[in-house]
């Protein structure tokens, strides 16, 4: 029977795959693509059963391909933390690990399936989610010295900020490419010894990107909110998401807002909900056609421009309780 292993290109998605394939090593299919490119599993073909992994994509978006996929005989193993649907297919191929509490992440419920086997993954991944409290709680727990730990948050903050961009063009690795240039590394923090040339680029890219996102002055800054406008450039489209989560740190009462132009017509939106009050986002981001997400972080694919203020009056309104 064939496999495919189905995941979201971001820290999560990529150290999720990560864990469970050097615990159960496998020749399986990659079907991935950049942050917000969740729709992956209609990619598969239904002729013939599969074995098929789903990673740190959302049920709720993928539910009519999965269930396509049931009724043709596939075995489905599903694990994220986005909002699922209404309901978890009730089949006894479906095999389901979910959960969208804020604190936790993919990475996060793969680390608990495999009772913390490459627990520093997992500790990664929670960090390039912006699971920062989180992820510092657990290298204390693991023994972690400082420099390590800074080392993990470095190392997935810099595979998250890979995932972002309009189209794989934009990133400076194909999610795949850079999954399978980590799969010989049992622990992260080998990838920091050795400085391979993926680590290498990631994180120069990384430096210089953000430099340039933070140098953008907020179109919007009120008590709840925060938003900034970045222009239609490959850099700025890399940056968006980790521009997000670095506001959200620095501005821990207010709800960011990263937003990038696309194209003539229109935005490609990060949404952070305020780091002391972490829920939100994907109400938020589900007002919108192209919205969606989780409760700290969602986004919105294609806002038109014209509703750039009617997404900025959305957000206030979201966080100021009015």
């Amino acid at each position: 029977m064939r496999s495919y292993d189905v995941f979201n290109g971001d820290a999560d998605g990529i150290c999720a795959l990560l864990q469970l394939r050097l615990a159960v090593p496998l020749n399986a299919e990659l079907v991935t693509g950049v942050k917000r490119d969740i729709d992956l599993l209609g990619r598969i073909p239904v002729d013939l059963p599969a074995n098929i992994t789903a990673l740190d994509i959302s049920l709720d978006q993928n539910r009519l391909a999965v269930d396509r996929l049931l009724a043709t005989g596939s075995h489905v193993f599903y694990c994220d933390h986005h909002y699922p649907g209404e309901s978890l297919p009730d089949h006894p191929n479906f095999t389901g690990l979910i959960d969208t509490q804020p604190t936790t992440c993919t990475s996060l419920l793969i680390d608990q399936h495999l009772g913390g086997r490459f627990h520093h993954w997992a500790i990664a991944a929670a960090f390039g989610d912006n699971l920062n409290a989180v992820a510092e709680s657990l290298a204390a727990q693991a023994g972690l010295s400082q420099e390590q730990t800074l080392s993990l948050k470095a190392l997935g903050i810099c595979i998250n900020y890979n995932g972002y961009g309009a189209s794989l063009e934009d990133l400076h690795f194909h999610p795949a490419q850079l999954y399978q240039a980590l799969l010989p590394y049992r622990d992260p923090l080998q990838v920091i010894a050795d400085k391979p040339e993926a680590w290498r680029q990631l994180s120069a890219g990384y430096t210089a990107d953000m430099a340039q996102g933070l140098s953008y002055a907020p179109v919007h800054a009120c008590q709840y909110a925060r938003v900034v406008l970045l222009p239609d450039q490959p850099w700025a489209r890399r940056v968006s998401g980790v521009l997000g989560n670095d506001l959200a740190n620095r501005y821990p009462d207010q709800a960011c807002a990263v937003v990038t132009e696309v194209d003539a017509g229109h935005y490609l939106v990060s949404i952070r909900a305020p780091f002391n009050n972490r829920t939100g986002a994907d109400e938020l981001a589900r007002q919108f056609p192209t919205g969606g997400g989780r409760k700290a972080a969602a986004g919105i694919n294609r806002l038109p421009k014209q509703e750039l203020e009617t997404f900025v009056a959305a957000m206030v309104h979201q966080y100021s309780g009015l």
